[in-house]
């Protein structure tokens, strides 16, 4: 019996040690290709910039949020946005609210559904000298998109706005 408790305390030893590094290796690996881009720690407590409503196709709602270099940039109209910032759009289902409809005269509220994505942005001008300063990442319930064609595609979508906005769609909403 001892024999067999020490080789199933080896074996188990062993699986322990191979899921704790699958585990690890997981956390490290979860970036955007292209532009190695994460989840930024904490991005959920970032400040408020904006929201949106995205028509067409998406039809989403979205909360545009900031780390503290990006809202002073936006709060100030800083441009280009200086390294480190970091912008984070959350997007939900875009839906009515029946139970909120109730207590108006007619159906008029709407509200966020369920997560469909969570875009980063993240300037940097040395390292993402190629795209204007900015790296993208494109996260599914916490996991990276891995779709290099998508995360390319960012860039190429927002050259296409005005220079003067340094590839940012989003202005600040006091």
């Amino acid at each position: 019996m001892r024999k067999i408790t020490g080789s199933l305390l080896l074996v188990t030893g062993i699986a322990g040690t191979c899921v704790a590094a699958a585990v690890a290796d997981g956390a490290t690996n979860n970036v955007s290709p292209v532009y190695g881009v994460s989840l930024p720690d904490g991005y959920r407590d970032w400040r408020v910039i904006t929201v949106a409503h995205e028509a067409g196709k998406n039809n989403d709602i979205r909360a545009i949020l900031g780390n503290d270099i990006a809202v002073k940039a936006f709060r100030e109209g800083t441009r280009p946005f200086p390294d480190g910032a970091a912008i984070a759009r959350l997007a939900y289902v875009y839906q009515s609210s029946p139970a909120n409809d109730v207590v108006f005269p007619a159906p008029q509220s709407f509200v966020a559904g369920d997560p469909t994505n969570v875009q980063i942005s993240v300037k940097d001008s040395k390292k993402y000298a190629d795209t204007g300063g900015w790296g993208y990442g494109q996260f599914e319930k916490g996991i990276a998109n891995q779709s290099e064609s998508l995360l390319k595609s960012c860039f190429a979508c927002h050259t296409k706005l005005d220079p003067s906005k340094d590839l940012v769609f989003s202005h600040y909403s006091p």
